[in-house]
């Protein structure tokens, strides 16, 4: 198996044009003090201040506005912390990857669990989504062990652009209210319970799918080796 140093990262994303350079730009600008622990400090805190957020919006709306705010900050802390130890060349290869993933894990649970303890999310629909969440996460890590290359984005979506459009949401649901639907296995349904049932879908049905063609591909590498390597041994030994 590859080692964690060895792995090919792939983050292929829509804003990928725009986030990359960013994120150079402000790496060469951040003062030394700013080191990589700090930003994933930073992002714990802002997923923190997520959940936090949307359970205050039971009390008032605007929280909306701060919780917008925490994805801002989640973004910038949970991107640039890798950015900045590249640009530096002090990675920590297997350190970073555990505590990335980690701190990844961690910030799903938060920020769903605050999602199903606002008012705009049913509380199951939002568990069952960090749980679609958590069994890619996994997924992702499997293939990761066994390929060599840990695949950041899925289909060009990755945690950027589920965190602009978690912002634009709370935007429109602020300005328009909660946004509600009658279903027919439900008397109403908020759009942003929809939004996360469908992402909750959506990734439960990526786990399985993905996960049956990785699978498919490592079957017919595996007995493309095993017939390679009982033909060696019949040619080193011909008696048998």
């Amino acid at each position: 198996m590859n080692k964690v140093e060895d792995h090919k990262r792939e983050n292929k994303i829509l804003l990928g044009f725009l986030e990359r350079p960013a994120l150079q730009w402000m790496a060469a600008r951040l003062p030394n003090w700013v080191t990589p622990d700090i930003l994933t400090l930073i992002g714990i805190g802002a997923s923190v201040l997520i959940f936090v957020s949307y359970i205050l919006t039971n009390v008032n709306p605007n929280y909306l506005w701060l919780a917008s705010l925490g994805f801002v900050l989640n973004w910038f802390g949970d991107s640039l912390d890798g950015t900045v130890a590249r640009y530096r060349k002090i990675e920590r290869p297997r350190y970073g990857f555990l505590i990335d993933h980690w701190v990844d894990a961690l910030s799903a649970v938060l920020i769903f669990l605050g999602l199903g303890l606002s008012p705009y999310v049913d509380l199951v629909v939002a568990s069952l989504a960090v749980i679609s969440y958590l069994l890619v996460s996994i997924m992702v890590y499997l293939i990761t062990y066994v390929t060599g290359v840990f695949t950041i984005t899925s289909a060009y979506i990755g945690p950027t652009e589920i965190r602009l459009l978690a912002i634009i949401i709370n935007i429109v649901i602020f300005y328009s209210g909660e946004v509600t639907f009658n279903l027919p296995l439900a008397s109403e349904t908020s759009l942003y319970t929809l939004v996360t049932g469908a992402l909750a879908v959506i990734m439960f049905l990526y786990f399985i799918i993905n996960t049956a063609i990785q699978a498919r591909k490592l079957k017919f590498l595996d007995e493309k080796r095993l017939e390679e390597r009982i033909a060696n041994e019949n040619r080193n030994n011909p008696a048998h």
